[in-house]
């Protein structure tokens, strides 16, 4: 296989639903970032294609028009890739994967989204699934046609593995706290470029603290969580699904019913991320493509690993993706300077926590998608983009990055420092 280098990339300014980019369609955010890493990166005109992803956009293949919005030249090939929250991170694998084939020399990867954009679409009259009102949010399992699906799924996991709302809440505030140090010292200012006038991200919350997260919204009754955990009993007693094999233990099972047969919810408003609008690309080039353009990578793109868990607990897909790759390299998770995991619910940074207390420093050290936002189809780029700032600045040799998907996917990116 042929090496895989990281040139660079941007990311847009992240926006909250409804917020700073909210007249902006998909297409025309990603077009105003593309216009963007032309500028910086004039390779890209040269580029054998683009591979980005997109969650909940208009549908087609959204990239081409991204593409051509943003003037890049009409030969140059476009492929839109849906892996939902896992999209971008797959983009930049499938990448990796075809320039390590030798099929390509310069490609751009990444991903783009607008929640402010997201359509209403409708099933088929034929379909037993239609409803005049039509959908927003795809099926992602053969169990459920729930549009909480999933927020269902973060409840049950934080269930299953006896977590507690303070526990929850403290990585929320962690990952405020540190994304605002992190704005304040600029340490982002050379990946994130202002489109459509935009200041800053929209999501960081200078204020937050535990006593302002305690008085945050619960998203479950307690009753709508006690019949999640009573389906997860029955699933285990009867055997239809079994825990997944994440190295951070269940404590509580299906969780802790009281006396009224309820269980307390513990997903907040604060413990699981907003909705968000923002696009991010990166550029990936071979050895030939340095040589040819006199290119001075940044970074070395190692491995890609993706994996399935259960859907009823996506959650567990970020862990069990990205100790599966460091198995894959024969690596030992203390041989990791940076992890950037998708924090799509602090349920993902408390399992990460469980399981490698020891190195809780090293994980998201500038804050997470609790702060910054998660848009949807883009956030595997913004991993990509935090995570080589990171490194650079802290001296690092090795990071690695890994999101969840709907419907139990997982993908994962192992990256080395050549600044170091």
């Amino acid at each position: 296989m042929e090496k895989v280098f990281l040139l660079g990339g941007l990311r847009s300014h992240i926006g909250l639903a409804g917020g700073m980019f909210k007249t902006s369609p998909a297409e025309e955010l990603a077009a105003a970032v593309l216009r963007k890493v032309m500028e910086k990166y004039p390779c890209a005109l040269q580029a054998d294609g683009l591979v980005c992803g997109n969650a909940v956009g208009t549908g087609g293949n959204i990239t081409r028009l991204a593409a051509l919005k943003a003037g890049l030249p009409v030969h140059i090939p476009a492929l839109t890739l849906d892996m939902q929250c896992a999209s971008a991170a797959a983009s930049i694998e499938l990448a990796m994967t075809k320039i390590g084939s030798g099929m390509a020399d310069v490609l751009i990867a990444g991903g783009f989204e607008s929640t402010s954009m997201q359509p209403t679409r409708v099933y088929a009259k034929a379909d037993p699934r239609y409803t005049e009102a039509g959908f927003t949010v795809a099926q992602f399992s053969p169990d459920t046609t729930s549009a909480k699906v999933m927020l269902e799924g973060a409840e049950r996991t934080c269930q299953k593995y006896g977590f507690t709302r303070e526990e929850l809440d403290a990585f929320a505030v962690r990952s405020h706290q540190l994304a605002r140090k992190a704005r304040e010292e600029k340490r982002l200012q050379d990946v994130v470029v202002s489109v459509f006038g935009s200041e800053h991200d929209e999501g960081i919350r200078d204020r937050m603290s535990p006593k302002l997260a305690s008085r945050m919204p619960k998203l479950f009754t307690a009753e709508e969580v006690a019949a999640l955990c009573k389906e997860q009993r029955n699933e285990t007693e009867s055997g239809g699904k079994s825990d997944s094999k994440s190295g951070a233990e269940s404590e509580s099972g299906a969780g802790r019913l009281n006396e009224t047969n309820t269980v307390a919810p513990l997903l907040t408003a604060a413990n699981a991320c907003l909705t968000n609008d923002g696009a991010a690309f990166v550029i990936l080039v071979s050895q030939k493509a340095l040589e040819k353009y006199h290119l001075l990578p940044e970074a070395e793109l190692l491995a890609g690993f993706e994996w399935g868990v259960d859907p009823c607990y996506s959650p567990e897909g970020a862990i069990e993706t990205g100790a599966g790759l460091l198995q894959r390299c024969g690596l030992q998770p203390e041989e990791i300077d940076v992890f950037e995991y998708n924090e799509a619910f602090a349920v993902i940074s408390a399992l990460f926590a469980r399981k490698h207390p020891e190195l809780a420093e090293r994980y998201c050290p500038w804050g997470g998608a609790l702060a910054y936002g998660h848009p949807y189809g883009a956030s595997g780029a913004i991993l990509l983009l935090h995570l080589w700032q990171e490194l650079k600045q802290r001296n690092g040799r090795l990071g690695l990055l890994s999101i969840a998907g709907a419907g139990g996917l997982g993908t994962a990116l192992l990256v080395k420092n050549l600044r170091k």
